[in-house]
């Protein structure tokens, strides 16, 4: 079952150095980044690869960063992420 998670505000530099350094960790291997602007909107698009799955990343104006794909993988990864950024407050 696939599945999306906000993790947080797209803006924020630290969550997104962090969720790479989590998915880096696990292996993914970064397949494809896309930026676009259409009108006050900014989406920034990332898709990576990760034991044979599709994780999509987006980093959309006023809706947060979010991760796609697979429930459980998205499931952990969040929990990694979430794990990394409490302990470096």
């Amino acid at each position: 079952m696939t599945t999306t998670l906000v993790l947080g505000d797209e803006y924020d530099q630290h969550l997104r150095a962090v969720l790479v350094q989590v998915m880096l960790q696990l292996g993914a291997v970064l397949e494809n980044r896309n930026w676009v602007v259409a009108g006050s909107q900014e989406v920034e698009t990332f898709l990576w690869q990760l034991a044979g799955q599709d994780i999509t990343v987006e980093a959309e104006t006023y809706m947060g960063l979010s991760i796609s794909g697979d429930e459980n993988t998205i499931n952990d990864i969040a929990q990694r992420v979430s794990q990394a950024v409490q302990a470096a407050s």
